[in-house]
């Protein structure tokens, strides 16, 4: 097993138990490769939801420039929402992971497809 899978696999594991859903591989897999070799460091293969800067670059970075989305109240929601269901009190919060959250919490699939 290829690492690529091993952490496709890690990361279908998290949304099923932590997050409670069910996975949609190709989006999953579409998504991961969208995160680039981010995903192979350990750094910045996490999310902090607590640090203010980290959730400012995955507005401007993430939502607005891949899905295209305007700035506005429903963003901030959304990454709530995001936390909210990956779990505030877990402090290994995948990118690709928490990237597939805000991806089906908007509805932009499309943009992957």
């Amino acid at each position: 097993m290829s690492k690529w899978d091993e952490l496709i696999a890690k990361y279908a594991a998290d949304l099923t138990e932590k997050c409670g859903m069910s996975v949609d591989a190709d989006l999953l897999a579409k998504v991961t490769k969208g995160c680039g070799p981010a995903i192979y460091n350990s750094d910045a293969s996490i999310v902090s939801a607590s640090d203010k800067e980290e959730m400012e670059r995955i507005k401007t970075n993430f939502l607005v420039r891949k899905l295209g989305l305007a700035p506005g109240a429903s963003m901030e929601a959304g990454l709530e929402a995001a936390v909210d269901q990956y779990g505030r009190s877990n402090r290994h919060k995948y990118r690709a992971v928490f990237y597939y959250l805000l991806v089906k919490h908007f509805g932009r699939e499309s943009v992957y497809s």
